[in-house]
Order: structure tokens, then C-alpha cells, then sequence
């Protein structure tokens, strides 16, 4: 096993290498650069720019570079812990990142862990009693789930927050708060805000999963082995879940490698319409300005995530179902 995590450790390398050049040219496509989006603004303003003043800004940002020579300095500049610089912000790409990713990670977290606490036990009740009125009832909630866009889940909840309970929960914090050193009564306040990103970043993987769940314990329970099991009298909840449940979740385990990188990316039109403090608006605003560093990097760290939640569900693979042993 130590191997294993080894070579696709090593593996990830290229990986990395060949998924941040294909970033970074996708982030140059459009015409234009961040200073044709600057011109662009003081022209809708009536204004007007120098051009030594552009001139000099190409030179500052080292867009007069080709694309090659950027792409290179750029990376270098990871290397040594350095993302590039902020065009629209005027700050660190590095420091702006880390200002709002604790909150992103909080939050993609928490939903994480509610989508499993939650689509685990549910695929396993709507498998045994399949076509009951609960398996009707999830499978209705699931599909609204589904088909129902995070910003539409997330501008209703806020309106029944306001309407009924007579709360405004956009944000993290309440105004009064925002500035407030850290005390019980902060924390009350983050956790009255923190539920709606919750269960709305966690309804898609919830509503998903359950069903991913329920179609593989449903084709496990019908093979010969829990029959005999069954006739050997075996009662009915040992024999579902010390065997069809352990082999059903195989699936359910690799699926779940995406769903963190998932939750963060999905989480930026949500971090919008509840005004989050995290890295959603961020990327957004820079894919808007072209701001290449700024939306490179954010690529980047999705990508980092993605190939890391693949490896941690591989590993939780090979630990949960002995049968499985990587080998040459």
C-alpha cells in the first residue's frame, strides 16, 4: 500500500504540471487582456488611458511577454510559494487566496460530511425497503434535489429565513460581528449563518449519492450469496450490513473522491447570492477582469483537490474492501 500512495504521489507530479498549461492557455483564449478590460472601464466612464501609461502597465505586469514566458514565470514562482500578483487587487495572488479558503474548506467540509451522515444510511433504508413509501418519498425529494440549481435553493431558503423566522442570514456573520473579536457569541452567530450553505452545497451530493447507494445494494442483496446466508438464518439486518452493505459502498467510496473539489467549485454562485466571505466571488471577479494569475491559481488549487480526494478514496478503497490489493 505505501507503494502504491507513493507512485501515485510521484504520478500526481505530471499531472499537475500538464493540468496548470492547459489552465493557463484556457485563461489567455479570450481576446484581450486584464488591461483590455481596464480600457474597457474607463471608456464606459467617459475616461481615457495614456498610452505610456498602458505601456507601462504591460511592462509592470509583463504581459508584453509571450504567452510562454509568462506561463514559465508563473511557475517558477509556485515553486517558491509565490502564485503571481493580483492585477485587479493590487495584492499577492497568495494572500488573497489564503484570506478566504479557511472558510471555503469550513464550509465544503461540513457539507461533505452531512452528504455522507446523511445519503449513507438513506440509500441503505430505501434499498431494504424498496418501493415503500419511503423510497418513494426520498426518491421525490432527491430528484427536486437534483434538478433544483444551488443560487434558485439558495435564494428560497433566504426568503424563508427573512419571511418566517425573521433572520437575515446572508453572510457569516451578523454586521455587529464582522469586526468583533472571536467569544461565544460570535460563534453562536457563525453557526446561525453557516447552516443554509450547508445543506444547500450538500443537497446535490446528498440527492446523488443516495441513489449511487441504493442501485448497488439493491443488485447486491438479490446475488445467490445473501440467499444462503438468508436460509442459514442469518437475521435480516447482521446479513445486510456486515455483507451486501460492505461491497455496495465500494462505489459510493470512489464517487466521493470528486465531491469535496465539487462542493468548492459549486460553491462560488452560492458565495454570491449569500454574500460569503470565502473564495467563490473571487474567482469570479477574476475570470470577469482576466485576471490570469488570480484564476489560474484557483484552478490550480481545484485541481490539487481533486487529484488528492481521488487518492484519499482510493486508500479508503483498499482499507474498506479487503479484496482489493494494488499490485504491479
Amino acid at each position: 500500500m505505501l507503494g502504491y500512495i507513493l507512485r501515485r504521489l510521484l504520478l500526481m507530479i505530471p499531472t499537475m504540471l500538464a493540468i496548470s498549461l492547459v489552465a493557463f492557455i484556457i485563461i489567455q483564449l479570450p481576446p484581450g487582456d486584464y488591461l483590455t478590460s481596464v480600457i474597457t472601464t474607463a471608456a464606459a466612464q467617459g475616461e481615457s488611458i495614456d498610452e505610456a501609461e498602458l505601456a507601462q502597465l504591460e511592462a509592470r505586469y509583463g504581459l508584453d511577454e509571450p504567452m510562454i514566458v509568462q506561463y514559465f514565470s508563473w511557475l517558477g514562482g509556485i515553486v517558491q510559494g509565490d502564485f503571481g500578483w493580483s492585477f485587479q487587487y493590487g495584492r499577492p495572488v497568495s494572500e488573497l487566496i489564503w484570506a478566504r479558503i479557511g472558510w471555503s474548506f469550513l464550509i465544503s467540509i461540513l457539507a461533505l460530511i452531512i452528504v455522507w451522515f446523511v445519503a449513507f444510511p438513506l440509500g441503505i433504508y430505501t434499498a431494504v425497503r424498496q418501493y415503500s413509501w419511503g423510497d418513494y418519498l426520498t426518491a421525490f425529494f432527491g430528484f427536486i434535489g437534483l434538478a433544483t440549481p444551488d443560487f434558485l435553493l439558495a435564494l428560497l431558503l433566504l426568503y424563508v429565513a427573512f419571511a418566517y423566522f425573521n433572520q437575515s442570514v446572508g453572510g457569516l456573520f451578523s454586521p455587529e460581528f464582522i469586526e468583533a473579536a472571536w467569544s461565544w457569541a460570535k460563534f453562536g452567530n457563525l453557526l446561525q449563518h453557516l447552516w443554509i450553505p450547508m445543506i444547500i452545497l450538500g443537497t446535490n451530493g446528498i440527492a446523488g449519492l443516495t441513489r449511487i447507494m441504493r442501485a448497488n445494494l439493491l443488485d447486491e442483496l438479490r446475488k445467490p450469496y445473501v440467499t444462503t446466508a438468508r436460509a442459514k438464518g442469518l437475521s435480516e439486518s447482521r446479513l445486510t450490513l456486515k455483507y451486501p452493505v460492505r461491497i455496495a459502498a465500494n462505489p459510493f467510496i470512489s464517487t466521493s473522491g470528486g465531491l469535496l473539489p465539487g462542493l468548492i467549485s459549486g460553491e462560488v454562485i452560492v458565495a454570491v447570492v449569500l454574500s460569503l466571505p470565502t473564495t467563490g466571488p473571487l474567482l469570479l471577479d477574476a475570470l470577469r477582469a482576466q485576471d490570469m494569475y488570480l484564476a489560474a491559481s484557483f484552478i490550480m488549487l481545484l485541481s490539487v483537490l481533486t487529484l488528492i480526494g481521488v487518492l484519499l478514496s482510493d486508500i479508503a478503497l483498499a482499507w474498506f474492501d479487503p479484496r482489493i490489493r494494488y499490485q504491479r
